[in-house]
């Protein structure tokens, strides 16, 4: 998930949920070049670019590891599948989160470590530069279907959620006690998305830098940017 991007939404939501219309479509600010990599940075993305593509090459793939799918396909034209088992990023080879275009190819991935594990500052992870890392407030995320449809990018305040149930472990049941479901049955996912400290990183090359929020050798489709329904 780009830092960038999650700012701006979740700031919207503190602001009035669920989002509006403007802010699902925020534009973006322009690309910038990242940081070039220190040494221990460049050796990770070399590790990460060589393992990821060859252990999660397709959506199955990733599935058969445990992640799912619970986003829309954001202005950068990722979609985002989370491993819930992986919020601290063990190493390279599982992040917490992977991303695939519309076309199902794996574009990017997710570390991350619980902000409780580092509460005097920014983490250090696998060799990448603290600095890196940007904090993500807790939430639950939730995805439905009816038959084949499913909606995806939804999520409550965990306070919200509170009111209902223990947010730590969040259910069907919840979500239709708030009215976010019309029943059990049409939660596909449910899950807390912890308080944590994460980096964003392209998997496939990228001129302004692995570590930058946009990668002009990726183009969104038509439908890209709707954000996350808070």
């Amino acid at each position: 998930m780009i830092a960038r991007r999650w700012s701006a939404l979740f700031a919207a939501v503190l602001l009035c949920s669920p989002l509006s219309a403007t802010a699902q479509t925020m534009p973006m600010a322009p690309a910038t070049p990242a940081p070039a990599p220190n040494a221990a940075e460049a050796a990770f993305l070399a590790q990460m670019m060589r393992v990821l593509p060859s252990r999660y090459a397709t959506i199955a793939d990733a599935q058969r590891a445990g992640y799912v799918r619970y986003t829309n396909e954001d202005g950068t034209g990722a979609i985002s599948y989370v491993n819930v088992a992986d919020w601290v990023s063990p190493d390279v080879a599982h992040p917490a989160q992977l991303w695939y275009d519309v076309n199902g190819r794996l574009i990017g991935a997710d570390y991350s470590t619980l902000q409780s594990l580092s509460p005097n500052g920014p983490p250090t992870l696998l060799g990448i530069a603290p600095a890196r890392f940007f904090k993500i407030p807790a939430h639950v995320h939730y995805v439905l279907c009816t038959g084949a449809h499913c909606t995806y990018g939804k999520a409550v305040r965990v306070s919200t959620y509170a009111t209902v149930g223990d947010p730590d472990h969040p259910n069907a049941a919840g979500l239709v006690k708030l009215g976010l479901a019309p029943d059990a049955a049409s939660v596909r996912t449910v899950f807390l998305y912890p308080a944590i400290e994460d980096v964003s990183i392209w998997v496939v090359p990228n001129p302004l830098g692995q570590f930058a929020d946009k990668n002009p050798s990726v183009v969104p489709s038509a439908h890209a940017g709707k954000g996350e329904d808070m």
